[in-house]
């Protein structure tokens, strides 16, 4: 979190840099009816441009004061936070972000010495714990492999279904 805000507070002081730089700005409204507004006019665009002062929208002395409280009470607070954290040992690996909460389905797997019925109803789990995850491009997204359990098709051993 600490770097985000510092983040900000740099970007602050960007903006508040860029604001006491004043240039002009142009508006026009381009052949889909969307107005745009750039410091640079398209060739055809340049006869309907209107222009706008950019000083309209720089920010006084006060509010520049108050912006540079903000980010200043926000590093601090950024600052405060990161040394309540607890630290990590080096020799700990970090928590993961997830908790497995439920166990995979199907939870059996197939040995040599499962039979075909088995085998083909823990095929039909698997194809349906598999379904909600693949792409529209027939891809299966990574998260599938931590709920499901893949089960290899039992016709290389049992045959076509007999259905």
């Amino acid at each position: 979190m600490r770097p985000l805000f510092k983040l900000l507070s740099a970007s602050t002081a960007l903006l508040i840099a860029l604001a006491a730089q004043a240039t002009v700005i142009y508006q026009w409204v381009d052949e889909n009816g969307r107005t745009q507004m750039s410091d640079a006019v398209p060739e055809q665009f340049k006869a309907s441009a209107k222009r706008i002062d950019s000083v309209q929208f720089e920010l006084s002395p006060d509010q520049k004061r108050q912006v540079q409280e903000r980010a200043a009470k926000e590093s601090a607070r950024a600052d405060e936070a990161d040394s309540r954290r607890p630290s990590t040992p080096a020799n700990q690996p970090p928590m993961p972000a997830y908790k497995a909460s439920a166990p995979k389905r199907p939870a059996q797997g197939v040995t040599d010495a499962t039979d075909c019925a088995t085998w083909r109803r823990l095929y039909r789990e698997s194809a349906e714990c598999f379904g909600p995850y693949r792409t529209a491009r027939g891809g299966m997204k990574a998260e599938a492999f931590e709920k499901c359990n893949p089960i290899p098709s039992p016709e290389l051993k049992c045959g076509p279904p007999s259905e």
